[in-house]
């Protein structure tokens, strides 16, 4: 009994705040609904919502903009975050304190990320276009407000303030890689990269598959970044999954289109859990 006493509060939280809401928002995925209007407004309206998805070429571009954001963001993050790890625990002097100047972005508030990079990146009289102007390039990318960069540029700013996370995480994965391992490798005569690349890299792949999984479930949940930085702008170019869910729920008022849309988006995020559960024995064991 005293048991179930002390859960009691996070499982009632748990049913009332997210259990319940999620069931509840399958069965308005088959639903018109605007909300403002109250309960009385909801039209069963069957599959339609879903079947409206694949003529929806927003939604399209979302799911294609996001697939594009995962494949840039967390293969480098997973790449730079294990090198910067490795120099930082290897060849570097006051490791620590480099770690919490590289961590900082990572805790620091999004919104006032999100502003300096706006104005370090203006088009006009960024600091940013001003060199480039000053070394002659005399018509700079106007990086958030161009179709052609504003992703690229979301893309890097999401790497930069996640990498303190991932360099954190490997740091703690490479304390456990035995270093007689490297020892051993020094005696026989193995430089520097083939030690890292034969020691370093399968020694921390539990870690690695652990920081894939996760990352590119959380790249299919980025919402803040967007929607500080371009609102999905210009045009949709940075528009991604979880904006336009919000901008479908709370912009347009179509409540029914847009739980079927989250629906979409579970999907995917099942899957890659799917995919977690069958390999995790193959790369986590060491």
């Amino acid at each position: 009994m005293w048991g179930v006493l002390f859960i009691l509060p996070g499982f009632l939280g748990f049913l009332f705040f997210v259990l319940i809401p999620v069931i509840m928002s399958l069965g308005i995925s088959f639903t018109e609904w605007n909300f403002l209007k109250g309960w009385d407004a909801i039209r069963l309206n069957g599959i339609a919502n879903y079947r409206k998805l694949f003529q929806d070429e927003w939604f399209f571009v979302s799911l294609k903009n996001n697939l594009l954001f995962t494949a840039v963001t967390i293969p480098s993050l997973l790449v730079l975050g294990l090198i910067i790890a490795n120099i930082i625990n290897r060849h570097c002097y006051g490791g620590n304190v480099i770690r919490v100047m590289i961590f900082i972005p990572y805790i620091a508030s999004v919104v006032a990320v999100c502003t300096v990079w706006q104005v370090m990146l203006q088009p006009s009289y960024g600091p940013v276009n001003q060199f480039l102007m000053s070394i002659g390039i005399k018509n700079p990318p106007k990086w958030l407000v161009d179709g052609k960069w504003a992703l690229w540029v979301v893309m890097l700013i999401y790497i930069w303030t996640q990498l303190g996370y991932y360099v954190a995480v490997f740091m703690s994965g490479l304390k456990n890689v035995p270093e007689d391992l490297y020892e051993a490798a020094q005696i026989d005569g193995a430089a520097s990269v083939k030690q890292f690349w034969y020691i370093t890299v399968p020694m921390v792949r539990p870690t690695t598959f652990f920081l894939a999984i996760m990352g590119i479930i959380g790249s299919f949940k980025v919402f803040d970044l967007i929607s500080v930085l371009t609102q999905g702008g210009p045009g949709n170019a940075t528009s991604v999954m979880a904006y336009y869910i919000y901008k479908t729920a709370f912009q347009d008022f179509k409540m029914g289109y847009a739980c079927a849309q989250a629906w979409i988006l579970f999907l995917i995020i099942f899957l890659v859990t799917l995919v977690q559960w069958k390999y995790q024995n193959k790369y986590t064991n060491e």
